[in-house]
């Protein structure tokens, strides 16, 4: 049974408890390692691992925090098909997804956030004949991130490669339910040669290693990506101390299809985003509108698609839909299925717990679901599910579609399929999203803001927004005479 190691101060160590959480593999449904059960002393060590790394590794210059950066990448890249694998097995996606998204991911954070340090800026300004005003920004120190298990390497390198490109020494912790990739990319690390401290990643329950983290008074920024729940509560326990805050959470994604889109481009990009990754993704789309002329139409051309998704072992190339990152969660999920009939709902297709044969007949597998005849304001129109289930709805015109779009209290993402570009335009600017997508999906450009509105978070990751957010800004104005 492989055991997990935290890593601490450059050096893989077990937690001062000698305690260890068993871990599962999803499509199987058996613990297949152990992972460490740390508690507040484990985080008190990392960071005080982090104070003493902090001072030499932000006087490095961005050149030499680059090198270092992209000698991480490089390893990542060259362990790409290793690494994949142990995230299919640890989080129940299948391999060949992790091979060609999560894990290029990865390698393309380091990488680009490596070369952002060396080109972020600041500003200048002259108040003629009198001043000139200059900004510094520098980085904060030490800083906290908090990571999810649904996208595990994508996401937690997506927090701690712009936070150690601008400077900072990170304390992390990476979910208690998928560990393993953060693991190995401890042991990536230290064969790069980061100096001993500037990264610290503790493993654990949130409840312990995450709740220390925010509230040590010593990490002064918390970047988080998890539910709204959570996020709140880190909200409430922060702001008190004057923290720093990005908080990406939840969604309950729209995607509008007019009936004027490019029909096909539609129908196979909406399955995509509806059920890739089992639908775990805070970006996928979960309640489908589509205009009333192209309803029905679409609606048993998306059915047919959704019934012939090949659910499978992860690790078999052919598999195109894997387990359920847990048993809680795989219960959850069927949970709002009962909830979608009882509210008056019709399923289509799927909404049971799926048996596979041999290897896998203890896993957590889940139909791709397809739910028809719910208003838009039930409860599973409503609330985040995080799985492979989808509503279909008609609408008549723009005015209705946006009501119902904007009816929820999420703002993340947003997908519009039309070919009209003044629609496309209007539509765009009317939906309460941070992110919009118009004919297409996770369509990502790293230089973009990233972030939701409402109960979708606080604050925007990605490009430059987030070495600002892992930097403090200091105005100098020097006179001239």
């Amino acid at each position: 049974m492989q055991r997990i190691s935290n890593y601490i101060n450059g050096e893989l160590v077990e937690p001062i408890s000698g305690a260890y959480l068993e871990n599962f593999e999803p499509a199987t449904g058996k613990v297949y390692s152990l992972t460490p059960d740390s508690d507040e002393r484990d985080v008190e060590i990392a960071v005080e691992a982090a104070k003493r790394a902090f001072p030499a590794w932000a006087s490095k210059s961005p050149e030499d925090r680059f090198e270092i950066l992209m000698r991480i990448a490089d390893l990542i890249k060259r362990d790409l098909d290793f690494l994949a694998e142990a995230e299919s097995i640890d989080n129940g996606k299948p391999k060949s997804l992790a091979k060609q998204v999560d894990i290029p991911r990865a390698v393309a954070n380091f990488r680009f956030y490596a070369t952002a340090a060396i080109h972020f800026g600041s500003e200048s300004y002259e108040t003629v004949g009198q001043a000139i005003n200059y900004t510094l920004r520098q980085p904060i120190g030490v800083v906290g991130c908090i990571s999810p298990w649904n996208l595990p390497l994508y996401l937690f390198t997506w927090k701690i490669a712009p936070a150690l490109a601008a400077g900072n020494c990170v304390v992390a912790k990476p979910s208690e339910i998928t560990p393993m990739t953060a693991y190995l990319l401890s042991k990536i690390c230290i064969e790069a040669g980061l100096p001993a401290g500037v990264l610290n990643v503790v493993h654990g329950l949130g409840s312990k290693i995450g709740a220390a983290i925010v509230k040590h008074p010593q990490i002064r920024a918390i970047s988080f990506t998890g539910g709204t729940k959570t996020g709140a509560w880190i909200a409430s326990q922060a702001a008190p101390m004057f923290k720093k805050l990005s908080l990406e959470l939840g969604g309950k994604n729209p995607s509008i299809v007019f009936a004027d889109c490019n029909y096909e481009q539609a129908l196979q990009t909406n399955i995509r985003s509806s059920f890739t990754n089992q639908g775990e993704i805070c970006l996928c789309s979960s309640r489908i509108f589509i205009e009333k002329p192209i309803y029905e139409r679409f609606r048993d051309d998306f059915v047919q698609l959704a019934r012939n998704l090949k659910i499978g072992d992860p690790l078999n190339d052919s598999t195109q839909i894997g387990a359920i990152v847990s048993k809680q969660h795989m219960e959850k999920i069927l949970s709002y299925v009962v909830l979608a009939q009882e509210e008056g709902g019709r399923i289509l297709t799927g909404g049971k717990r799926f048996i596979l044969e041999g290897r896998c007949e203890e896993g957590y597998f889940v139909e791709p679901t397809v739910i028809e005849g719910l208003t838009f304001d039930c409860r599973t129109n409503q609330e985040e599910i995080f799985g492979p289930v989808v509503t279909l709805q008609p609408f008549t015109d723009e005015e209705e579609v946006l009501h119902y779009a904007n009816s929820v209290e999420y703002g993340l993402s947003a997908t519009v399929w039309t070919e009209n570009l003044s629609r496309a335009h209007r539509v765009a600017h009317k939906l309460e999203s941070g992110v919009i997508w118009v004919n297409s999906w996770l369509l990502r450009d790293l230089r973009t803001p990233f972030g939701g509105m409402k109960n979708s978070g606080i604050g925007r990751e990605g490009g430059f927004e987030a070495l600002r957010f892992f930097t403090e800004e200091k105005n100098v104005c020097l006179k001239i005479n």
